[in-house]
């Protein structure tokens, strides 16, 4: 069976706008703001204590991943995900998926602000009834991915980056480099989908 989290990009490899990718961190930047860019990063605290592990999200993102805390409550102890905070989720990760597709060079055309059109998007199927227990262990459970992830995203940033130096010398982003950038991508997104409760399924260990 497909996974209930599908990212779908229309492929943009040849005929790229140099110009827009030159500057497009800079271009990124409202969209950064709003909901965040890609990373999983740990960090430890100043007194050297716990390790944590966490997504870049943005404004709109901090808000969805309080909301994540919300929901918690209400699926453990009613199995409801409340309605408005599930829209307001798949919101966001619409957004984020948009956003994100422009700011790595998947795509061209500038992101819209909302709701909009755009060549790349991610589709949610509701999980129905509701999984207590793994809701309930949610982060411990998805820890693998997060170390995996610090890695992926790493190595996503490298390939943006020389991703970036082809399309601005010869227009073209290499297919295999940037089938490898889109994996990742759909990979980040199943898990982020995930941790924010969306969908209860486990992530696969996949790029496809």
């Amino acid at each position: 069976m497909p996974y209930p989290v599908t990212v779908t990009v229309e492929p943009a490899t040849t005929g790229r706008n140099r110009l827009t990718t030159g500057f497009r961190l800079i271009l990124a930047i409202p969209h950064i703001i709003l909901v965040g860019g890609v990373g999983f990063s740990a960090s430890r605290n100043a007194g050297g204590g716990n390790t944590s592990l966490g997504g870049e999200t943005g404004l709109l993102g901090a808000v969805a991943w309080f909301l994540a805390i919300v929901s918690w409550f209400t699926i453990v102890f009613a199995g409801q995900h409340i309605s408005g905070i599930r829209q307001f989720t798949q919101f966001y990760l619409r957004w984020k998926v948009r956003a994100v597709a422009y700011m790595m060079l998947l795509e061209d055309q500038y992101p819209p602000f909302g709701d909009l059109a755009y060549p790349a998007t991610v589709t949610i199927v509701d999980p129905g009834a509701r999984d207590r227990l793994s809701v309930a262990f949610r982060l411990l459970i998805a820890l693998p991915h997060f170390i995996l992830l610090v890695f992926l995203c790493a190595a996503w940033w490298i390939i943006s980056l020389v991703a970036w130096l082809m399309i601005l010398f010869t227009g073209e982003y290499p297919r295999g480099l940037y089938d490898f950038a889109l994996g990742v991508f759909r990979w980040y997104i199943r898990v982020e989908a995930y941790a924010l409760l969306l969908v209860d399924e486990y992530p696969p260990f996949s790029l496809s």
